[in-house]
């Protein structure tokens, strides 16, 4: 046996009934020859892993638009949080970790620059819409390898598809939507405390006396719950989930609308948009990988694709290139 069907024979000894067993699993749209050391959903981690869509999370916006500090987080720090939490409840649960952590890892990939405020000008201005979560699939499937994609399988696209508000397929797609929800509610408190917008103090009390006082102690209480609950109904108790949801209702009060976190908002609101329409005029000016997708699709949905791949700190300087003129450096003879 090799060591891919060593560990697909393990996993019917270690994971329950309800888990995704990768030996059952892994359909994808070209067929491949399979390895002879990862599972189906081990080579679909390292595929994300290894991908440009990846690496460019490290500068995309999580909540602070382009943060000056080392200690906020980015999509990336959030991706690595989503992943950690989600692989303790899988590996709890004896569900698959290894799916799960791959639709962890790529669950933002198709994420904008400038965070939700990005998608939604997106969305407004693109005739094809945009959803980022929707976005991250076409990321795998048509953007990455030069166009050719990264060919995953069904069951880790589906859990990104499926990881914001829709039912996925695999309990371990409705872990890593848990989780997503947990680590940001969480990393957020943190990183607004840090910034100066909140006080642990403005938390709400009654939240806080369920779940905890300190970040740790909160991710401890909602991972705990789902993981009570156990893998037949992935879920958090009654009395947590209300605790949770009234304080993600005071983030979103607080916070993600709040003018000082939203400062710079309509600034990047306004710069996706110009360069939105600059590119839809002079599609020629593209990268010629979305030339292609242009040919492929069409102009909109190429020009739609190129500006969502865009790190916060690439479209401030283009948009600058493009926009803000320059001081005469010539000399005069």
């Amino acid at each position: 046996m090799s060591i891919r069907e060593q560990t697909e024979a393990l996993e019917y000894g270690f994971l329950c009934e309800y888990a995704c067993f990768s030996s059952k699993g892994g359909k994808r749209m070209r067929e491949e020859k399979k390895c002879e050391i990862r599972t189906e959903f081990q080579r679909d981690r390292d595929r994300i892993l290894h991908s440009n869509a990846f690496r460019r999370l490290k500068h995309k916006t999580q909540v602070f638009l382009a943060p000056i500090g080392d200690h906020y987080r980015t999509r990336l720090t959030h991706t690595l949080e989503v992943s950690q939490i989600a692989r303790t409840i899988a590996k709890a649960l004896r569900l698959n970790e290894d799916l799960t952590e791959a639709i962890a890892m790529g669950h933002d990939l198709g994420h904008t620059p400038f965070g939700h405020s990005g998608e939604a000008v997106l969305n407004d201005i693109c005739k094809h819409g945009f959803k980022h979560y929707l976005q991250s699939v076409r990321v795998v499937d048509y953007i990455e390898n030069g166009g050719k994609g990264l060919n995953l399988t069904y069951e880790v696209k589906n859990g990104i598809a499926c990881h914001t508000n829709q039912i996925a397929a695999t309990r371990e797609g409705y872990i890593v939507r848990l989780a997503d929800k947990i680590a940001y509610i969480n990393h957020d408190i943190d990183d607004s405390i840090r910034a100066g917008v909140l006080k642990e103090s403005d938390l709400p009390k009654n939240a806080v006396e369920i779940l905890g006082h300190t970040k740790s102690q909160r991710i401890t209480t909602l991972v705990s719950s789902i993981i009570k609950n156990g893998p037949a109904d992935i879920r958090m108790d009654d009395e947590i989930k209300k605790a949770h949801d009234e304080l993600r209702a005071f983030m979103f009060e607080r916070v993600y609308t709040n003018p000082t976190a939203k400062s710079e908002e309509e600034k990047a609101k306004a710069l996706v948009e110009k360069l939105y329409k600059y590119f839809l005029n002079r599609p020629d000016k593209m990268p010629m990988e979305y030339k292609n997708i242009m040919e492929r699709f069409d102009v909109e949905r190429a020009v739609c694709d190129y500006i969502a791949g865009m790190s916060d700190a690439y479209a401030i300087n283009l948009f600058s290139e493009l926009f803000v003129p320059k001081g005469w450096s010539g000399i005069l003879k």
